[in-house]
């Protein structure tokens, strides 16, 4: 069991870092530092638009127009870490 609790805290922390890195893509494609019409560019910007806009879209409906700032993928990190202790000092204490 507390290796299910290791694998699911793990994974956590990989979903934290694709946040971070779909983030930093995406203020480096608006500046042009990167060329979306490279397939590798393109290809690697589509995969983390994929796994990380399902969990930022119910986030950005709730938030109020800031003006082309988005700050959902803070709040989501600040979810997930919080999720993390939860699960690190809640549940599994619980079933260890």
């Amino acid at each position: 069991m507390e290796a299910l609790f290791w694998l699911v805290l793990q994974l956590i922390d990989l979903y934290v870092w694709a946040l971070i890195l779909s983030a930093v893509f995406s203020l480096l494609t608006s500046f042009g530092v990167l060329d979306t019409r490279n397939r590798l560019v393109w290809t690697v910007g589509d995969f983390l638009y994929r796994i990380t806009e399902p969990a930022l879209r119910p986030i950005r409906r709730f938030l109020p127009d800031l003006g082309g700032i988005d700050i959902s993928p803070v709040i989501l990190i600040l979810l997930l870490k919080a999720l993390q202790i939860f699960i690190g000092r809640s549940l599994a204490p619980m079933f260890l």
